[in-house]
């Protein structure tokens, strides 16, 4: 079966009538089509009939028409970190295309009957691995190079891309930016002109390839305890800031003074508690019942100098309050300490209505145990 698009002088050739006709659909599957030549599944002396949309048939081994593998990677709508069987792998054509789509998290098994087809499939597995460019083609979203290109290097460097992809640098003493656009498509556009010393080539032996330069992995896996950090880091982040009372001010003629509002502890404590649901929880770390030998050095030193800051507030707070009293023409001092103490009051109302219910601790002071078990339970700060 096949024989619906027109043969192709080489692999790209071919999938672009695939995609002309519109077997291909995607970007995933014409690039996992692209990365696989299918000329390599052949045995030598057929790979001129490769690039026809005609199966292929040597013994037990097979080879479906480009059209019909097309449609197939299409219909199963693959995606990375899928698994997938396929019944029936033969040459491994089908399978090495889908497992560049599922990627590194993927699973990719074959299941075949016939033991010389899956010596057969190993063999090009092997080649594939060794020699195809799909590992580090199309792999970058930006590439800068800082040495002066020629233009017989020009479409090299291009290649490195991915389709949205970026590539700045030096060409032919112009700055230039080179965006891909799609798979055979580049726009480019000249910035200034620049002098950079030129690309230095690597040097190999005649007639052979340049050795290939090692690369760290892109899909390495992290550690559990990294995962939890990052996740733990991503939470304190995002969680809202502690709601601030704004401060009060006073309109006196045509000029505004503005003076804070001493909060008292508790209110200051549950307004921290409502800012940020994820501290609720310090409720319930442990604490003695008798904190008077447990409190250390530091946390005395940091009890004396909160005195010492509310005592420098307090004077200031009634510094301030003189101040505003002389100056005041149209509020009185009693006028104005009632309606802070409303405003207080209506606060102090609104906090408790939205302190948060600790349903765990009411169900555990509801059971019917003792006192002393229950506070152990709870390590209720008393």
């Amino acid at each position: 079966m096949g024989g619906v698009v027109s043969a192709g002088e080489d692999n790209d050739e071919l999938i672009d009538n695939l995609k002309e006709a519109q077997y291909i659909r995607s970007e995933a599957v014409e690039q996992a089509f692209r990365a696989v030549d299918r000329a390599d599944y052949y045995l030598g002396e057929f790979r001129d009939s490769a690039y026809k949309d005609l199966a292929w048939r040597h013994g037990n081994i097979h080879l479906s028409a480009p059209c019909i593998y097309s449609e197939v990677m299409e219909a199963l709508e693959l995606r990375p970190g899928l698994s997938f069987l396929n019944l029936g792998s033969r040459t491994g054509y089908l399978s090495t295309m889908v497992g560049l789509i599922l990627g590194p998290f993927g699973v990719n098994h074959g299941v075949e009957l016939h033991p010389d087809v899956i010596e057969y499939a190993y063999e090009k597995l092997d080649f594939f691995i060794k020699n195809s460019k799909s590992f580090d083609r199309y792999q970058y979203d930006r590439v800068y190079c800082g040495a002066g290109v020629q233009r017989d290097h020009e479409d090299y460097m291009r290649r490195m891309l991915r389709v949205g992809g970026i590539l700045v640098l030096p060409l032919e003493d112009k700055l230039t930016q080179i965006r891909r656009t799609a798979y055979n498509s580049w726009e480019t556009k000249k910035i200034i002109a620049v002098s950079f010393a030129p690309l230095v080539l690597p040097k190999h032996a005649e007639n052979s390839p340049p050795e290939p330069v090692p690369l760290p992995s892109m899909f390495e896996v992290r550690a559990l305890q990294d995962l939890a950090r990052i996740s733990i880091r991503h939470v304190l982040t995002e969680a809202p800031p502690p709601r601030v009372i704004p401060r009060r001010r006073l309109l006196v003629g045509r000029q505004a003074s503005a003076r804070p509002r001493s909060i008292p502890q508790q209110q200051q404590l549950a307004r921290a508690v409502l800012a940020n649901r994820y501290t609720f929880v310090s409720r319930l770390l442990p604490e003695p019942l008798d904190r008077g030998q447990v409190y250390s050095a530091r946390e005395e030193e940091e009890e004396q100098e909160e005195e010492v800051e509310e005592e420098e507030e307090e004077g200031e707070e009634e510094e301030e309050e003189q101040t505003d009293c002389r100056a005041s023409e149209r509020l009185s001092c009693d006028e104005e300490e009632q309606e802070e103490e409303e405003e207080e009051r209506r606060e102090a109302g609104a906090l408790l209505q939205e302190s948060p219910v600790n349903r765990l601790r009411e169900q555990i002071l509801g059971l019917p145990l003792p006192e002393p078990l229950k506070m152990y339970l709870l390590h209720y700060r008393e």
